[in-house]
This record gives structure tokens, C-alpha cells and sequence, in this order.
């Protein structure tokens, strides 16, 4: 299969580690003070970041592209490192890391289902929920620290939605054409279950960083539509995120 062009991925993502390096970590010494309801929702998060993605690895090496799957590989890398940030916000706030959260265990038993394919569209639903999440972090909390570490999350997270579209849309080239759109229609329908899922276990956060969970909702599903386009689209790489 022609996966093509992923080589420039790689080169995007290892410019960004050497980006990331040069400019070294936030002020961990500031401190950081939030509600409990935020703390306790950025745990769960930190949860969802936290792994170490040999599953996708695996699927990404058999599907036979070299770039495709040195690109994951990254791609895994700042994931974890997204962890680690989070991680870090916690302790400068005294607050602990969760061993782990049910819907992250839901999450993660979904994605290794079936191949590649299934494994994507299901790790997509997250990258939509992440963008609006962040984006949020960011913009409704006077806290500074906190505001950093989702501007530096959010930044990553607006690069990996369009390297999934990419390869989503070469993954479904391979379908017949008529079971395309059905397909992205059904996972718009799953993006609307799990945001429903998103608003009962952080409802009270998102309140307090002035999102409202039905307006949370409608801004993930709003902004779900340029991913569809985008996967089903010659070029996939054409998108671009709000915010």
C-alpha cells in the first residue's frame, strides 16, 4: 500500500523534539493552584497521555511503510511527554497522579481490537476530545503554569490530528468507495458517545474553565467535521484547527 509522503512527518516531528529541547520545561517553581474539580480532571487526563503505545508501534511495523512507522514512533514519544508534563503540573500543585481511570481502560480495550484502521479511528475520538480539552486549559484558568503546559499540549495535539487524517485517509482508499462516508459518519456517532462520557466525568471542571458541558459538546462536533473532510479529502494534510 502507499501510505506516501510520511517521511515529512517524521522530519516535522523530530524538528519539534529538537524545538522542544532547546527550549527546555516550563518553570516547575512557579507553582501552580487550581479548583479541586480542575486537579482532579487533569489527573484523569494525565492517565490517558500516560502509555507506552507498543500496540500502535506493532500495527504501525506491519503495516510495511518505514517513514509511517519511525513517524508513530515519535508521535508515542510526545504523547508520553504530554504525560510527563501533566505529571509535573500535578506535583507543582501537591496534587497526585491516579494509577489509572476506568474510561481510560474502555478506551485503550477499544483501540485494540482489530488492525490499524479500527486502532486510529478509535485514538482519533481522543485527539478531537484532547483539542478542545486543551484549548480550554489554556484560555480558562488564571494560573500560568497550567496555561503553558496545555498551550505546549495543545501545539502537539494540532500536528497529530492531521498525520492521523493522512493516514486515515490512505486506510480508507482501501474500502470501496460507497462505505467511506458511512464509516466517518459512524465514528462522529462514536465521538458524540464519548464526549457525552468526557462531560459526566468532568462536567464540574469544565464549568469552572467557563466551557459548560453542552458547549463543549457542540465545539467537539463542530470541529469534527473538518476532520471527516479532511480524512475523506485528496489532501488530508489541508487541515487546520480552531483556536
Amino acid at each position: 500500500m502507499d501510505t506516501g509522503g510520511f517521511a515529512k512527518w517524521t522530519r516535522r516531528f523530530e524538528d519539534e523534539r529538537e524545538r522542544r529541547s532547546a527550549l527546555g520545561d516550563p518553570d516547575w517553581g512557579r507553582g501552580a493552584t487550581l479548583r479541586p474539580a480542575v486537579w482532579a480532571s487533569i489527573q484523569r487526563f494525565q492517565v490517558g497521555e500516560d502509555g507506552d503505545g507498543a500496540n500502535l508501534v506493532g500495527k504501525a511495523d506491519e503495516a510495511g511503510d518505514a517513514d509511517y512507522a519511525q513517524a508513530v514512533r515519535l508521535f508515542v514519544a510526545e504523547e508520553q511527554n504530554h504525560a510527563r508534563l501533566l505529571a509535573r503540573l500535578l506535583a507543582a500543585g501537591g496534587v497526585p497522579t491516579l494509577p489509572g481511570h476506568w474510561t481510560d481502560t474502555v478506551f485503550v480495550r477499544l483501540r485494540r481490537l482489530m488492525g490499524l484502521r479500527m486502532e486510529l479511528l478509535v485514538l482519533m475520538i481522543a485527539e478531537v476530545v484532547a483539542l478542545r480539552y486543551y484549548r480550554g486549559l489554556r484560555d480558562g484558568t488564571d494560573d500560568s503554569l497550567t496555561s503553558e503546559v496545555a498551550g505546549r499540549i495543545l501545539s502537539d495535539e494540532q500536528r497529530h490530528v492531521p498525520f492521523h487524517c493522512e493516514r486515515l485517509h490512505a486506510s480508507l482508499a482501501e474500502l470501496p468507495r460507497a462505505t467511506r462516508r458511512p464509516v466517518m459518519a459512524l465514528w462522529r456517532l462514536l465521538l458524540l458517545a464519548a464526549c457525552f462520557v468526557v462531560v459526566a466525568d468532568h462536567g464540574p471542571a469544565l464549568r469552572q474553565l467557563g466551557m459548560g458541558r453542552w458547549r463543549f459538546v457542540a465545539d467537539v462536533m463542530a470541529s469534527s467535521g473538518a476532520v471527516v473532510a479532511a480524512v475523506l479529502a485528496p489532501r488530508p494534510d489541508a487541515w487546520t484547527p480552531a483556536g
